[in-house]
């Protein structure tokens, strides 16, 4: 039964990239859909690619056996900052701002809105090197779930996952991606529908009327509104995956490609709806991991590993067939993410490194091919980092707070203030690099304290920017008119053909 849906959704995944092979004409195409995405679909693919097997893996297992219901702050963060306001508050200006500045990427609209191809160069690399991490936790948490399900070895999981990501992106790009986030994030509305009926079912939970009372027996804590490790790590975590979402370019570039900015009304409350059904279905299933565990996590090799605590409950909980859609429901949420991902590294390198520093003059017929190229050189490179034994929310936390941290407070105050100044942004991205990397380097990547050092890198940013900017020489009058589409008939004209120069 597992095996029919598995070679059911490859087959399905693979008939979107060569259908959508046709409808790729040019870059704009591969990379943005021609800006033309309904809300529906634009929504979907924000939720899909926000959401993937590190959060039913990594995080709502970990976290949940460790905080028990405390741990659902995080799915109302996610929910409320990390949807509704990220909508709410970017979704308009962002669209509006990127097209008219001809900008198709984070660092393409760094390079016009800070009037530097330096900073265009730099967050680039910082993109394509720190996805890296990212790309190979979602990988790991597949192939747990994969072991746990098929006893398919990891090797041979990580194979299936990176030959099915490159061929439909090389086929289909942006649009491929898109068709597929659609038919993957109505699988996981109804897998986890389906997934919670039956774990709250199992008698080990004996229904929602038993599970608080049984959770309290257990250890007291795990029913109060912050849990054991206390208030701090929690609200890292809560900052660190809600609001660090506003500063990853795979989501802020759905806001980019979205049809139209009326579509974005439609868009903010699909998206929400989207995400409170996935992060309580991931989260409420994490908190309640102790009724079935409950002395300590399951053992792999002689090692208490949290990452399988969430593959042990489905296996234990779920019959065959609703074990096969779940594994499509997580295999969904992981294939749409990287898919983002890789959309968003390879772009990175070819448009804002390449063509927009190296190679100015390089052909469109190959600077499609190397972004296609570049898809499977991605996912290659995450698959090697996947194979190494790093755990799944050290990788996933360390990537957000390096990317977030540097690109969050550029993109924040570049959409809204025009005092922000260029030295004010390198003292940001110098702040979260030296905050990330430092933390990992002495903490080592297993301390419990990564999730607060990368939402630490998320946040201070956002103050070191304001006050290093207060005190250094901001942007001419003329530049920041033509900007914010303040002057006259003439300077934006002028400002249309600066930024074809810069990107």
């Amino acid at each position: 039964m597992h095996f029919f849906f598995l070679c059911a959704y490859i087959l399905l995944m693979t008939g979107i990239g060569l259908f959508s092979m046709k409808k790729v004409r040019g870059i704009n195409d591969f990379l943005m859909g021609n800006r033309s995405i309904n809300p529906w679909m634009s929504a979907f693919s924000y939720g899909t690619a926000y959401f993937s097997a590190v959060i039913f893996i990594g995080y709502a297992g970990k976290i949940g056996w460790a905080n028990g219901l405390s741990s659902l702050w995080i799915a109302f963060g996610n929910t409320l900052v990390g949807s509704f306001l990220a909508w709410h508050l970017l979704g308009r200006r962002t669209r509006e701002m990127t097209t008219r500045l001809k900008a198709s990427t984070m660092p393409e609209f760094f390079a016009v809105r800070y009037d530097s191809k330096a900073l265009k160069v730099a967050s680039a690399l910082i993109i394509f090197l720190f996805l890296i991490p990212y790309s190979a936790s979602v990988y790991k948490g597949l192939t747990y779930l994969f072991e746990e399900t098929f006893g398919i070895p990891n090797i041979a999981a990580l194979l299936i996952m990176t030959v099915l990501t490159a061929l439909y992106l090389f086929l289909g790009g942006f649009i491929a991606s898109t068709l597929a986030d659609f038919v993957q994030g109505l699988v996981m509305i109804f897998g986890v529908i389906i997934m919670l009926f039956y774990i709250v079912s199992h008698p080990a939970v004996g229904g929602l009327g038993q599970a608080i009372p049984r959770l309290a027996d257990i250890d007291p804590s795990l029913v109060k509104p912050v849990g054991a490790p206390g208030a701090l790590p929690m609200l890292s975590l809560v900052l660190l995956t809600s609001l660090g979402s506003w500063g990853l370019p795979q989501m802020v570039h759905k806001f980019y490609t979205i049809k139209s900015e009326k579509s974005i009304f439609c868009a903010k409350w699909v998206s929400t709806g989207f995400a409170l059904i996935i992060t309580i279905g991931a989260y409420f299933t994490g908190s309640l991991s102790r009724l079935f565990f409950p002395e300590a996590m399951p053992v792999v090799n002689g090692i208490s590993n949290p990452d399988v605590i969430i593959p042990r409950i489905f296996s234990l909980t779920l019959p065959p067939w609703v074990g096969g859609i779940i594994l499509v429901l997580v295999l969904s949420a992981s294939m749409s993410t990287l898919a983002s991902l890789v959309l968003a590294s390879s772009s990175a390198i070819a448009l804002d490194l390449v063509k927009g520093a190296l190679r100015p003059n390089i052909r469109k017929d190959r600077l499609m091919l190397l972004m296609r190229l570049l898809c499977v050189v991605f996912v290659i490179m995450s698959f090697i980092l996947a194979v190494l034994p790093n755990p799944i929310l050290s990788l996933a936390a360390l990537s957000w707070g390096a990317i977030s941290g540097c690109m969050l407070a550029p993109y924040l105050y570049g959409l809204f203030w025009k005092r922000v100044t260029k030295a004010g942004i390198w003292s940001g991205i110098a702040a979260a690099l030296s905050i990330v990397i430092g933390g990992a380097l002495l903490k080592g990547l297993n301390s419990p304290l990564i999730p607060t050092i990368s939402a630490s890198a998320i946040v201070l940013p956002l103050f070191i920017v304001p006050a290093v900017s207060m005190m250094t020489k901001g942007y001419s009058p003329v530049h920041l008119r033509r900007i914010f589409n303040e002057g006259t008939e003439t300077d934006i004209d002028v400002n249309n053909t600066l930024a074809e120069e810069l990107v």
